[in-house]
């Protein structure tokens, strides 16, 4: 028994530790960016905490071992559970302190968790003698724990409880593990009640945050934003949050906001009718990223278009604005019109895995911010393009600001001609976000930015269309590198221009 319960509380423990590093990488991935920095120096301040921690483990008697054990669970259990909820609420309340306050928290528990498996080690070998099945037993069931909880953040716990919540759930496991052993082996432990006492309260405490934890998350969100929160929503792949100030709704992403109902239709007018009003004989079009349906809902007004394939990778974004009535009456219920098909797929795996040829490709993928977004804007997947693009056909991507974030922009424009297409940039001014830049390319040199539109806009005309492909002094082409997929240079260039523009 004794035995079994200390083998068990190693797979608890590796589910934990590992746990909290998870999410204290997406949390800062999520409110700081840059997902491959945050989980890298994440990892690396933890795994060293945890060498700290098993070389301090050296030094606690052997008569006292158990009880510290119970002691390093119930430490665990408490800072690791509120780890999530502290550094949300600190981030929405005084941004500044977060980044230290991360960092402490990860070396808190990388110490705790680092003395954790020494003292089972001691344990288990004093008890038996057998130091070599001991050893194999304990390591199994740590990377067993490790492999279990790698699976089940991504898939289900993430998502259906968010990090908050899922981070108070292992530090529940962790107390309950240490209130079992108090109990369990209370003949063998010092101070074995006052111990167990301590375990209930700290269990009570966390218990009462998991379920206080969505009404928490609510608040803090709404500090964060400023606006109220109509829906908030953790998926495997990102955060959603939509909000509401009196007519204006806003999706936010991860922290990023990704339009304003009041001045969508001059992003989305930009995005894809000057394409489509020059490709006049267009019948189908293929849209990447975009699950919004709002670029679809522009496509959707040309009434010759008959096939148009969306592809974006998360069901819940297509989900939430295919059956929300606010989201659905702002895309007028593009995502569920006849003409069009929604694929929920990595874009890249989908334009690898077809051989669908269209008319036109209209890319609406988020800011290359981390290296997962930089891949789609790479020489590899500007080629796969050209593959699905017909001959006299265009694509038209959206690509950053020309004005905040010249060297990306230009980047993803030197990137398009490294793939073979010739370029035509131009930007629009939207309110929210600010002059914004697109790129029209194709595979031949015979793009003319239209004169007049065949259907009525709300922002578009033949004169602002002619200032939209002219540049001004201020908003000069710079020379960068080309982004490839193993160097990704853009990602780079892009953060260097907004951290210009917040200085």
């Amino acid at each position: 028994m004794f035995d079994r319960l200390l083998i068990l509380s190693v797979f608890i423990v590796a589910s934990c530790g590992l746990a909290y590093e998870l999410i204290a990488g997406a949390l800062a991935s999520y409110l700081l960016g840059d997902s491959v920095l945050q989980f890298s120096s994440i990892i690396g301040a933890y795994l060293f905490a945890m060498g700290v921690g098993a070389h301090l483990a050296r030094y606690v008697k052997d008569d006292n071992v158990l009880a510290c054990f119970i002691d390093i669970e119930l430490a665990v259990g408490l800072v690791g559970g509120v780890s999530a909820a502290a550094l949300f609420a600190v981030f929405a309340w005084a941004a500044a302190p977060f980044r230290a306050l991360l960092y402490a928290f990860v070396l808190a528990i990388g110490l705790l968790v680092g003395a954790e498996i020494p003292l089972v080690m001691r344990t288990l070998n004093a008890r038996r003698g057998e130091f070599r099945e001991m050893v194999s037993r304990v390591l199994t069931f740590d990377y067993l724990g490790a492999l279990a909880v790698s699976l089940l953040f991504p898939l289900l716990l993430a998502p259906a409880l968010g990090l908050v919540r899922t981070a108070l759930l292992f530090g529940i496991l962790n107390a309950a593990v240490a209130v079992a052993a108090a109990y369990a082996l209370r003949r063998d432990i010092r101070q074995a009640r006052l111990r167990g006492a301590r375990g209930a309260v700290v269990l009570g405490l966390l218990i009462g945050g998991f379920a206080g934890a969505e009404p928490f998350t609510h608040w803090n969100e709404k500090r964060i934003y400023g606006d109220d929160i109509v829906h908030a929503e953790t998926t495997p792949y990102q955060r959603l949050v939509v909000t509401r100030w009196h007519d204006d709704l806003r999706l936010y992403i991860n922290g990023n906001l990704q339009f304003s109902s009041r001045d969508e239709h001059r992003y989305h007018e930009a995005l894809v009718q000057p394409v489509l009003e020059a490709a006049t004989a267009a019948k189908s079009v293929l849209i990447l990223g975009g699950g919004d349906g709002l670029a679809l809902r522009e496509v959707l007004r040309r009434k010759r278009i008959e096939r148009i394939v969306l592809v974006d990778l998360d069901p819940a974004m297509t989900r939430l604005f295919s059956s929300a009535a606010p989201l659905v009456a702002l895309n007028h219920g593009s995502l569920s019109d006849r003409r069009v098909r929604v694929v929920n797929q990595d874009a890249v795996q989908w334009l690898e895995s077809h051989d669908e040829v269209f008319d036109i490709i209209i890319a609406d993928f988020p800011d290359p911010s981390t290296f997962s977004l930089g891949k789609l804007y790479t020489v590899p997947v500007y080629r796969l393009f050209a593959k699905h693009l017909a001959e006299r056909g265009y694509v038209a991507i959206q690509a950053a600001s020309p004005y905040y974030a010249p060297h990306a922009y230009w980047c993803i424009n030197a990137t398009l001609v490294a793939a073979g297409f010739h370029t035509w940039p131009y930007h629009a001014y939207v309110p929210s976000f600010g002059e914004w830049g697109f790129i029209v390319a194709g595979k031949r040199a015979d793009f003319r930015p239209p004169a007049s539109y065949s259907i009525p806009m709300r922002y578009l005309d033949g004169d602002a269309t002619r200032l939209m492909f002219s540049f001004p002094t201020d908003m000069p082409r710079v020379a960068t590198e080309v982004n490839h997929l193993d160097s990704q240079i853009l990602v780079r260039y892009f953060e260097e221009d907004w951290r210009e523009v917040q200085r």
